[in-house]
């Protein structure tokens, strides 16, 4: 499992912060409740975004599972090999079933590592069969190098035409290493080795391949577009890797993020932060507005950070896959709270990078 497995998730060290309840509870209170920063809700009230709604679901993003071969400092799933949830193949054929009967064209495959489903596979090759228009699985990048049996993976995703989404917190080891564990740089260079050689990356081979950045502390993320321009400099020169695009994310303050500002005595500073860097204009493109996310027992949420709150999608629109009906899910009130300003600050933030 290499070095950074033998820190252990929120779950398995039965912190309070593995509790959604009291994640909520410090996000509603404190500076928020006594009214030193404003809430969410009052934020966009004044620009006609409250209740927020949706636009046209176009994406379903699935997580499959909250195993993972790291266990990354910032992680908002708390993913770890600890983690034992386990997205079952009855819950893909639903999700299947749905992405059949609608015009959803984007399946975004996330985890915990994805790939550790034991029916990964079978949902990708499936999913294909139906003619979904694009496939994206958030890759860890080491999961590849984990096991002997992944190790075929860059070929697994080649013959599926799979968008590989991977993250990589920064093109030197140190930083890194210090932010997902010892060695994971190394690792990350050798599977975006194996990406590039069987064409992911390159110029004209339709096989696309993005990074993701992370910052590694409690503060925005640069750039989008100067960083890109780093990263692919950085990385041919000294690895020649090659990749399309780079995805900037501001880390939310949920789990293990959470954990580390309450812990470091930042939250206070961090939200601040965010409240500041407030931008209307990313808003509109926040993407609980056209993306469902499903957790791995069918239940569905108004976007992957919802989902690890337990905030899920309003009652009244059905909270289950197998209770789906896309009008009354476009017709719903989206759940906010605090954690949603890390969407909104600087150029936004989504899994598809800035916003705005």
């Amino acid at each position: 499992m290499g070095a950074e497995a033998m820190i252990k998730s929120l779950q398995a060290r039965h912190h309070d912060l593995a509790d959604q309840t009291t994640q909520l509870n410090i996000l509603s209170n404190g500076i928020f409740k006594e009214g030193l920063l404003p809430t969410f809700a009052d934020k966009i009230a004044p620009l006609g975004h409250f209740p927020l709604k949706p636009s046209k679901i176009e994406i379903f993003q699935v997580n499959v599972g909250y195993m993972c071969n790291q266990v990354c400092k910032h992680c908002h799933v708390d993913a770890g090999p600890d983690r034992k949830e386990i997205m079952t193949r009855e819950t893909m054929q639903q999700c299947l079933d749905v992405i059949a009967n609608t015009g959803i064209h984007t399946l975004d495959l996330t985890g915990g590592a994805p790939e550790m489903n034991p029916d990964f596979r079978w949902f990708v090759v499936e999913a294909n069969k139906r003619g979904v228009r694009e496939i994206i699985v958030r890759s860890n990048l080491t999961i590849i190098l984990a096991n002997p049996k992944y190790h075929d993976l860059p070929g697994f995703f080649k013959e599926n035409k799979v968008r590989v989404v991977s993250s990589l917190p920064f093109y030197q080891a140190a930083k890194t290493d210090r932010q997902r564990g010892q060695g994971v740089f190394e690792r990350s260079i050798k599977a975006l080795e194996m990406l590039n050689a069987v064409g992911y990356g390159k110029e004209g081979s339709g096989l696309t391949l993005d990074l993701v950045y992370n910052p590694s502390g409690a503060f925005l993320p640069g750039n989008q577009a100067e960083l890109e321009k780093d990263f692919k400099k950085e990385l041919k020169e000294h690895f020649d890797i090659d990749f399309n695009g780079l995805f900037t994310i501001t880390n939310m303050p949920i789990s293990r993020f959470l954990e580390f500002l309450v812990r470091t005595e930042n939250y206070e500073e961090y939200m601040e932060k965010l409240v500041m860097a407030f931008n209307p204009a990313a808003v509109a493109g926040v993407m609980c507005r056209n993306t469902i996310s499903i957790d791995y027992d069918g239940y569905m949420y108004d976007c992957d950070f919802n989902q690890m709150l337990g905030l899920k999608v309003a009652k009244d629109a059905g909270q289950h896959i197998r209770e789906f009906d896309i009008k009354k899910l476009e017709d719903r009130s989206i759940a906010i709270n605090q954690h949603c300003y890390g969407c909104t600050a600087g150029a936004g933030s989504s899994c598809q990078g800035t916003v705005a």
